[in-house]
């Protein structure tokens, strides 16, 4: 399906975790050990708040149906700036066409939001979801994704005053709906969710199988396990990533989030709690 990644914490160049670790975004876009397909390379998008921004800011995008690998201006531009919280995704395009607006994170004023995932039946059940959005939102969808109709029925369904419950809400309207037309598993997927200041993400699936999904661990514990790996000095004390798979194969840097896990990152770190659980 896709990768995605998102930080949270001290400002940070963003090509240090987008570019060089390991195991990097831009390598998962190559060669993904962890995911549905191998390659996703059906486009990126990277998404960022600029430092010192004032809660409600709009967030920067920059979207390209190049491959991540192949894309020298995300190079420069991840390289250039700083950012406190940021996303960025590459894509393994599941049925709608390649295309910079079907390209993640979408916008919508100050929320950002990606998915790996897809919603089954999605040409089947695509009229009812999308009619289900506000009309007052409905010209803000400017691709053809399950992911940016899922995006505005969480926004339709009170995302900015309640995230884990909007999202929830519209998954179960997923799941509804999906079941009218037949469709035995209608969600499958991962999701992140942010206001510019807080991070919450999402794992679930109507199968209970859902793609991989991990945070790091927090950074002082890291640095009392490891005292000798410079690389770590690169990160304050609350910096903190959430992953499709591990930047790294060092042991104990990146914790599974479980199934049906919806996970909070703001400045006190993780707060797990059950979502969608029956």
């Amino acid at each position: 399906m896709c990768r995605w990644l998102a930080y949270l914490g001290e400002p940070l160049r963003p090509s240090t975790i987008v570019l060089h670790s390991k195991h990097s975004i831009v390598a998962q876009s190559l060669d993904s050990p962890l995911g549905a397909e191998t390659v996703n390379g059906d486009g990126f998008g990277f998404g960022w708040y600029p430092t010192d921004a004032a809660a409600g800011t709009e967030p920067a995008l920059f979207h390209s149906i190049e491959p991540a690998w192949n894309d020298q201006n995300l190079r420069e531009l991840t390289r250039a700036i700083t950012s406190p919280l940021f996303f960025t995704h590459v894509r393994a395009a599941a049925g709608p066409p390649i295309q910079e607006t079907n390209c993640h994170p979408f916008r919508y004023e100050n929320w950002m939001f990606m998915h790996n995932g897809a919603i089954a039946g999605w040409p089947t059940v695509k009229r009812d979801l999308t009619f289900a959005i506000d009309p007052a939102l409905y010209p803000h969808v400017h691709g053809t994704t399950d992911s940016e109709v899922l995006f505005h029925l969480a926004l339709t369904l009170g995302l900015r005053d309640d995230p884990i419950g909007a999202v929830g809400r519209a998954i179960r309207m997923v799941e509804s709906v999906g079941h009218q037309h037949d469709v035995m598993f209608p969600w499958q997927g991962t999701v992140a969710v942010s206001d510019g200041q807080t991070i919450w993400v999402f794992r679930y699936s109507s199968q209970g199988r859902t793609r991989t999904l991990f945070h790091s661990a927090d950074i002082p514990t890291l640095r009392k396990m490891y005292p000798d790996v410079e690389r770590l000095r690169d990160f304050g004390d609350r910096a903190r990533v959430v992953v499709s798979e591990p930047l790294t194969d060092v042991p104990g840097v990146f914790v599974e989030v479980p199934e049906s896990t919806a996970a909070t990152l703001d400045a006190d770190g993780y707060h797990h709690e059950p979502f969608l659980a029956e």
